[in-house]
């Protein structure tokens, strides 16, 4: 049964979303990762499995589909 980890609701969505990680200091874009999102607060949540795999993916498993640039902006004061 799903709990959300966040806000405690116990109903969410299946979905497929994407997500940044950081590896080495680089941020690295993973797309269409299968989730559960909390339909309360949209905290996402992956199986055990989906992270191992991007886990595995991540540190050289897999070769990236695509490269993009991104824009960054610092928030600080």
């Amino acid at each position: 049964m799903f709990r959300c980890n966040v806000c405690g609701f116990t109903k969410s969505k299946k979905t497929l979303v994407s997500e940044v990680f950081q590896i080495n200091q680089r941020p690295v874009l993973v797309e269409d990762i299968p989730a559960k999102v909390c339909t309360r607060c949209g905290e996402e949540t992956f199986s055990r499995q989906t992270t191992e795999e991007i886990r595995q993916m991540l540190h050289g498993k897999a070769t990236p589909v695509k490269s993009v640039s991104i824009d960054v902006f610092a928030f600080a004061k």
